[in-house]
């Protein structure tokens, strides 16, 4: 196996590339966006599932599951803050004069 060098590439090489917007950055955005709608809707189901079992006594650890749930709450009040976030910037624009 041979290991090749890394090139660095120029810095105006860089700034030329990330100052033009992408072509689909808005469906990236949606796509990207998405997916963490199901990761968090995931975790949600995965834990709410972690909870259940221990309730019929199907898991013995206790700590597993209460990771499980700290992990679905972190994970949907991030999701939330993004969505606020968002919002907020969306009516800062609608309140932009033209």
């Amino acid at each position: 196996m041979n290991i090749q060098s890394v090139d660095f590439l120029p810095l105006n090489a860089q700034i030329a590339e990330t100052s033009k917007p992408a072509a689909g950055a808005a469906a990236d955005f949606a796509h990207w966006m998405e997916q963490e709608f199901a990761q968090v809707n995931d975790k949600l189901i995965q834990a709410d599932d972690q909870v259940r079992k221990l309730a019929v006594g199907e898991v013995d650890n206790v700590h597993q599951v209460m990771i499980a749930l700290d992990q679905a709450k972190i994970s949907f009040q991030l999701l939330t803050q993004v969505r606020n976030k968002l919002l907020e910037g969306y009516q800062d624009i609608l309140r932009m004069s033209v």
